[in-house]
């Protein structure tokens, strides 16, 4: 995939120039602390970003490098397995999808299908795990029986694994690959993770000490390719046994594509300081960057422009809707206006807006009529009526969550989780990126998102519980409408502890309908899929470890640096 300028036109705002406004007064100061960003980007516009012709010549021929040896290593399946994982971990997949893509389909039909076995490699607890999770993550069913062998009489795993830190690493990595009824896969689990915790006192100077700690925070399989590459790489260069030219070809291939996504944030953040949000709308989060970090982690792609700046808007438009939302942000009569403008999708109905609602409608106006008139030049007219619709569904929840809050009403769990699903947001951002997608982005892939298949329940899941569980304590102290944990609480007289168990339980077991759901035969084509389980693993990202996204000055500014901000030392 080739770097290349991005089209302006596909970033700039249709908007010639922002609505005056008469900001509402007597409206509650915000919660949140200001942008951490501010101007940054902005910088990054200028001509000097441009690539190096030197530069884009030494990416090519290390690239070429890198499919040489993937296609020579055929046959050695070690080597095979182990330069995959690399170029996955790295970050670089996307340039080598068809060789990556071929041998693990001659390794799954030689080693799985066919049942032969490979002498050197069948004991080996690394490797044997290792081809479970490649070949799983790639939609092949293999069967969790592979694992049995590493079993003693008594059914345990046994003792002898214990010392074998890099291969109860690859099993542990392996086991977030699970479907349901696959209990030695949930042992296993249980198995390495304590095992790993009480390895690491005896670890101290071994490179491998940095891969475990990191990895019992953040697992392969929930984590977002650009920001876990960064990660690897200084993992990888340390490793005495890496391959330099693979090593050489990921450091360029991040920081070209850093240069693309550095012009491509400071272009939205034109577009948004457009918007003027910071003094338009004070009491929203005003989190473009962090945003545009999310829009990543779903596609991080250079042939996915057009994706990311269709995503991007709708991201800030929902941020600034749930904002309006919350119940100390508006009146109930002003949120029946605004539902009632949403439903309609009329410019007429602005009129009927306060004015700092008139600012986000015509924002939303103005996004949609890009995203039409990017459609209708693909020659998929029909597609604006599916992004309107997951929108219009998705405000008929915040507004049926508002109802609640004004009304005092705390719902059942049952009640109040249809409503929370369509609120979170997650099958609207679904449809929603899949416009930008280009071939697939047919009527039939519409189609089946909009049914709410199981992989996008599953991600609505974890989006709504993980958000509900870290962020319910500061937005009930701001006044907020009861989440998913108090509407638990009450019905079954729980305490919050035993809310949380409960929701992790919930939440694992949406990652194993998520993971059956891409395995073969599936339903829809494996890049759709993938970009749903990214969903799921942005939200992870930002809420497994408490609400960075709300609270953005301290791990996700770290997140945000490392991917947008600091380049790789080469």
């Amino acid at each position: 995939m080739e770097f290349s300028a991005i089209p302006t036109v596909l970033l700039t705002s249709s908007r010639k120039a922002p609505l005056p406004v008469q900001v509402t007064q007597c409206r509650p100061e915000s919660v949140f602390h200001p942008s951490v960003w501010g101007d940054h980007f902005l910088a990054y516009a200028s001509a000097d970003m441009e690539v190096d012709i030197n530069m884009k010549q030494n990416h090519q021929q290390l690239k070429e490098n890198v499919r040489k040896q993937l296609v020579e290593a055929k046959g050695d399946y070690s080597l095979q397995l182990d330069l995959i994982d690399a170029i996955q971990r790295l970050g670089v997949a996307y340039q080598f999808e068809t060789e990556i893509d071929q041998g693990l389909h001659q390794i799954y039909e030689t080693y799985h299908q066919s049942g032969h076995k490979n002498v050197n490699d069948d004991e080996n607890l690394y490797i044997t795990a290792l081809s479970f999770r490649l070949l799983r993550q790639h939609g092949y069913p293999v069967s969790c029986d592979v694992f049995n062998k590493f079993k003693d009489n008594e059914g345990t795993f046994k003792e002898s694994l214990i010392g074998d830190v890099k291969g109860l690493l690859s099993l542990y990595e392996a086991t977030f690959l699970s479907i349901h009824q696959e209990d030695i896969l949930d042992e296993a689990m249980e198995f390495t993770t304590t095992h790993l915790n009480s390895a690491l006192p005896n670890l101290r100077n071994n490179p491998i000490a940095a891969q475990v700690v990191h990895a019992l925070y953040q697992p392969i399989h929930k984590g977002l390719t650009r920001l876990e590459s960064r990660h690897y790489i200084s993992f990888y260069q340390k490793d005495d046994s890496h391959n330099k030219v693979l090593l050489d070809f990921a450091k360029l291939d991040f920081n070209l594509l850093q240069k693309l996504h550095q012009k491509e944030l400071s272009e939205i953040t034109r577009w948004w300081k457009e918007l003027d949000v910071a003094r338009t709308l004070p009491f929203a989060r005003d989190r473009v960057v962090e945003l545009y970090f999310w829009t990543l982690g779903v596609y991080f792609e250079p042939q996915y422009v057009l994706a990311r700046r269709i995503l991007i808007k709708m991201i800030c438009m929902i941020s600034i809707i749930d904002d309006i939302y919350d119940a100390s942000q508006a009146t109930i009569e002003e949120l029946v206006l605004f539902n009632e403008a949403i439903q309609r999708w009329e410019v007429s109905s602005l009129d009927q807006l306060p004015d700092y609602m008139k600012v986000v409608y015509q924002a939303v106006l103005d996004a949609y009529n890009m995203i039409d008139e990017e459609m209708a030049k693909q020659g998929k007219p029909y597609a604006i009526y599916y992004a309107k619709s997951a929108l219009k569904d998705m405000v008929r929840g915040y507004f049926a969550e508002a109802k609640w809050y004004h009304e005092g009403y705390v719902p059942s769990f049952e009640e109040y989780m249809p409503t929370a699903i369509l609120s979170g947001g997650q099958q609207a951002l679904a449809i929603t990126f899949l416009l930008g997608m280009g071939e697939l982005a047919t009527k039939e892939a519409l189609d089946w998102l909009y049914t709410d298949p199981l992989i996008v329940q599953g991600a609505s899941v974890v989006g709504r519980l993980m958000d509900d569980v870290v962020g319910h304590e500061f937005e009930q102290k701001r006044g907020h409408i009861a989440s998913a944990v108090e509407c638990y609480m009450k019905q079954h007289g729980v305490t919050e502890e035993e809310v949380t168990v409960e929701f992790g339980k919930r939440v694992t077991n949406a990652w194993k309908d998520m993971n059956s759901e891409c395995l073969n035969p599936i339903a829809a084509p494996m890049p759709l899929l993938v970009r749903v389980l990214n969903l799921a693993r942005v939200v992870y990202v930002i809420y497994h470890d408490g609400d960075i996204y709300t609270h953005s000055k301290t791990k996700l500014k770290e997140y945000v640096t490392s991917v947008l901000v600091d380049s790789v030392p080469i």
